[in-house]
């Protein structure tokens, strides 16, 4: 039996479909007053439970032999630190301790590339850096650094744990959708008048959910492997945009000073008209920060190898006009 928490969310739904794919016996652990139609149609057990009661946990697991636990709150606006410790810190912590308990045979992490110390421009950011609270960028990727601390303490317990660490996810079964999904969308209806200048490095989500049940099936106990994919510029990633849409891709770009006087007050704009929040402090550090990443561990070790990016953006914008999205 398979046990899979956060399995309605981006990664999580597609690492369903894969695992239920593979013949795998699947339970997942849904949220009272969850919206589980990411799920629809596959053949799931699904529990209802909260990473936040430990006794929901040890139900839910109970008979697992492996449990993937990618539950969590993704968070780009200020002001929130206090609940995304609770679900991201505690809620690992609980799913640790639920693990131990139920006598778990191995749990897959899903932490986050934002979790590990970042180096400065030119330095490769790999597996040898550590997962530091005290270095890194904003209240999300602290809280990712600190449960992924949680897991390794686990480990120390007698814990068979493996931990993946995606980059930016984007592609296919996006359902709520995320914010590059959305920003796919906006670009396809003609919202996106402006962007900002700047790179990152996106990963796949059918690569991302591969990578987990790689590292499952391959990783060592008490090891991270980072989930990476391709480095794009968003001058790069508009032109892509246009090409594969047709919309003419938006001539502003925004300076990144200006960018900076902008995302100030963009917390109140975003809390005002409940829009998908995109241009923030933590966004544009995002764009702007050091994205030389490796993925040559989870090559070597677990065979991970993903696909094109072009690839992935051109399936998204498939999957959302396949599903009225746009």
């Amino acid at each position: 039996m398979v046990v899979v928490t956060g399995a309605t969310g981006h990664i999580g739904n597609v690492l369903v479909r894969e695992l239920v794919s593979r013949g795998n016996d699947i339970r997942v652990l849904i949220p009272p007053l969850e919206d589980a139609a990411p799920l629809e149609g596959l053949e799931v057990e699904k529990v209802e439970g909260d990473i936040l009661k430990v006794d929901s946990l040890a139900e839910a697991f109970k008979g697992a032999d492996v449990v993937y636990h990618l539950a969590g709150m993704v968070s780009i606006l200020p002001g929130r630190s206090e609940l995304l410790h609770q679900v991201n810190v505690v809620g690992t912590r609980n799913v640790v301790e639920a693990c131990l308990e139920s006598g778990v045979r191995r749990l897959v992490y899903t932490s986050s590339i934002h979790a590990i110390a970042e180096p400065p421009h030119g330095t490769v950011i790999d597996e040898t850096l550590p997962f530091d609270p005290k270095r890194t960028m904003g209240e999300y990727d602290r809280s990712k650094a600190l449960a992924t601390l949680e897991v390794l303490k686990g480990v120390k317990q007698g814990l068979d744990a493996v931990i993946v660490c995606p980059t930016g996810v984007v592609g296919p079964y996006d359902f709520k959708p995320s914010e590059m999904g959305q920003l796919f969308i906006d670009f396809a209806k003609k919202r996106l008048k402006a962007y900002i200048d700047g790179a990152y490095d996106f990963v796949d989500v059918r690569d991302a959910a591969t990578g987990h049940i790689l590292a499952c099936e391959k990783g060592r106990t008490g090891e991270s492997y980072i989930l990476s994919g391709e480095r794009i510029t968003m001058n790069a990633l508009m032109s892509m945009l246009e090409e594969i849409t047709g919309v003419r891709a938006p001539c502003l770009k925004i300076p990144i000073w200006l960018a900076h006087i902008v995302a100030t007050f963009a917390p109140l704009y975003y809390s005002l008209t409940k829009a998908k929040p995109r241009l923030t402090r933590y966004s544009i550090h995002t764009l702007t920060s050091n994205c030389l990443i490796s993925r040559e561990k989870s090559r070597r070790e677990l065979g991970y190898s993903p696909r094109p990016i072009r690839e992935s953006i051109a399936d998204t914008i498939g999957w959302f006009e396949e599903n009225g999205r746009l």
